[in-house]
C-alpha cells in the first residue's frame, strides 16, 4: 500500500534512477509526480529527496524546487581524489577487522571474478567487481567508513562511464593480492596494493557527457601526477 513503502526504500529508487539517468541532471523532482510514480504518498518522498540533497544528488533552484543536480567536472574529478584516499584507508581497516565471514565471501568473489575475467560477460565483472569492493568496506568494520565508500561509488558510477579494461585478469589478481594481505592482517600492504590498483583503475573511468552539451567524445579524468605508492597511489575497483 502506499502509506506502507518506507523512505528509506524511495530514497533509493529515486537514487538508483539518477544514477542509471532515468532522472536526468538538472530535472525538476516534482514531489506528486515522484509519489505517483513510485506508488508512494509524498511524505517519504519528501523525506527521500532530503536526504539526497544532503549526499549531492539532488539539489534545490529558487522557483524551481528540487532537481537532480549537475555536477561540475571539477567536483567529479575530485570524487577519484577522495576515491584515491578511503579506498586505501578501508583496505587497512578490513586487515584489521575483517571477521572470517567477510574473507569466505571475498575469496568466493575473487574465485568468480577470475573465472568471469577468462569466460564471462562485462556485465558479470562489474557486478562482481561492485561486490568485491562493497564487502571489503563492511569489512572495515567502520559504518561511518562504510557508507562514505558506498555513497562515493554510487556518484562516481553517475558520473562516470566505467569501460572494461583490456587487463580484467590481472586486475582480479591485485583484487587477490589485497585479499592475500587483508588475511594476513598486514594493513599497510593491504593499503598500499589498494592504493596501486586505484591507480591502475583511472584510465577505464570516461566523465560522462554533461547535461545541456552537444554530444561528442566523452572526456577523461584530470592527469595526475605521480605519487609515492603506499600513499597517493590511486586504486581500481
Amino acid at each position: 500500500m502506499r502509506g506502507h513503502i518506507s523512505a528509506h526504500a524511495v530514497c533509493t529508487a529515486i537514487r538508483d534512477d539518477i544514477v542509471s539517468g532515468a532522472l536526468a541532471p538538472g530535472s525538476r523532482l516534482i514531489e506528486e509526480i515522484l509519489a505517483a510514480r513510485y506508488g508512494v504518498s509524498r511524505v517519504p518522498v519528501r523525506e527521500a529527496l532530503r536526504t539526497l540533497q544532503s549526499e549531492g544528488f539532488v539539489t534545490t533552484r529558487h522557483h524551481a524546487g528540487a532537481c537532480v543536480a549537475e555536477p561540475t567536472e571539477q567536483e567529479a574529478a575530485d570524487l577519484l581524489d577522495v576515491r584515491a584516499l578511503l579506498e586505501p584507508l578501508g583496505a587497512a581497516r578490513a586487515a584489521a577487522r575483517r571477521s572470517p565471514a567477510h574473507l569466505k565471501v571475498l575469496r568466493g568473489l575473487v574465485r568468480l571474478g577470475r573465472e568471469r575475467a577468462r569466460h564471462g560477460s562485462p556485465a558479470d565483472l562489474r557486478q562482481l567487481d561492485g561486490w568485491f569492493h562493497e564487502t571489503l568496506a563492511q569489512a572495515a568494520g567502520s559504518p561511518s567508513l562504510t557508507a562514505l565508500l558506498t555513497q562515493l561509488r554510487r556518484k562516481i558510477e553517475w558520473m562516470y562511464a566505467v569501460e572494461l579494461p583490456a587487463r580484467t585478469g590481472e586486475s582480479w589478481d591485485e583484487h587477490g593480492a589485497v585479499l592475500d594481505a587483508v588475511a594476513r592482517g598486514d594493513a599497510e600492504r593491504a593499503r598500499a596494493l589498494m592504493a596501486a590498483h586505484v591507480e591502475r583503475s583511472l584510465p577505464v573511468y570516461r566523465l560522462r557527457r554533461p547535461a545541456g552539451t552537444e554530444a561528442g567524445e566523452p572526456k577523461q579524468p584530470r592527469e595526475r601526477n605521480p605519487k609515492p605508492p603506499v600513499n597517493t597511489a590511486r586504486a581500481r575497483s
